[in-house]
């Protein structure tokens, strides 16, 4: 079980890097992208991407790069796409990472986007695969969203449910999710060649994002976290902080026998 001091200053770490964001909102970027469903595939190889879309916190301007945009540059039919699919792919990538390039500075919010399976280094896989040199964003420039509001709010923010918590915490806050697939449904608009729904989705992800994190900066956000997990306060704090420190039992003990003695000398 985790120290409610650990809790703690997971909390306050938190709530610093929150402060940081709202602050410094310029250098923030939300991002989020749709693959093909690595449950899918049988055959080892890493899944294909097929939409990226970054949204400045500051202005809310979105970039977004996606196969059937990258097919309609090169004048490749929306039919040939599959045909076509390295070609398109490394050319959208292509983009993606001269924007990273050129936005050096730049921090960027994820959801759960932190391994080889979904996440940065995913993306970076794909560009090696197909021949490309990716620029690598620094892991210290990767917020994960997902993971800031557990610490900040704990755990039971919201329940994990059928589609995961970005589902869940939507649901809560009565934040439509129009045009947003789950797992299940982006697998099957890849495997129907819906590559515009796919991309509309990825878009209204960075907006809910976005959303999400204006009502934790205003303190708006509905969670189902207790008392005790949203202050960052338990009882159980008194006692690590006397187990594991002797000054702070000093001071209890000291104030223990001044309680006792106070009714006799004053």
């Amino acid at each position: 079980m985790t120290s409610e001091l650990v809790k703690l200053k997971r909390r306050k770490d938190a709530k610093s890097k929150l402060k940081e964001i709202n602050q410094k909102r310029e250098n923030y970027y939300l991002i989020h992208y749709s693959c093909e469903s690595f449950y899918d595939i049988k055959d080892g190889r890493t899944p294909r991407i097929t939409s990226i879309a970054i949204r400045s916190f500051d202005s809310a301007q979105t970039h977004s790069f996606s196969i059937h945009k990258t097919a309609e540059q090169k004048k490749i039919g929306f039919e040939k796409i599959s045909e076509y699919y390295d070609e398109l792919e490394k050319g959208m990538l292509k983009e993606y990472f001269e924007y990273l390039t050129t936005n050096k500075g730049s921090y960027y919010i994820h959801w759960n986007m932190r391994d080889i399976n979904y996440g940065f280094q995913a993306i970076e896989h794909r560009f090696k695969v197909l021949g490309g040199k990716p620029y690598l964003v620094d892991d210290d420039r990767k917020i994960d969203l997902a993971r800031l509001l557990i610490s900040f709010y704990g755990v039971r923010y919201t329940s994990h449910g059928d589609h995961g918590r970005l589902h869940s915490i939507c649901e809560l806050n009565k934040i439509k999710g129009k045009d947003m697939l789950n797992g299940k449904e982006e697998a099957l608009a890849f495997n129907t060649k819906d590559f515009i729904k796919l991309h509309q989705s990825t878009l209204r992800k960075v907006d809910i994002m976005s959303n999400l994190l204006e009502r934790v900066q205003d303190g708006t956000l509905i969670t189902q976290a207790r008392w005790s997990d949203k202050y960052g306060f338990h009882p159980k704090i008194f006692v690590e902080l006397i187990t594991q420190h002797w000054i702070w039992s000093a001071i209890v003990i000291v104030g223990v026998i001044v309680g006792i003695i106070s009714p006799f000398i004053l």
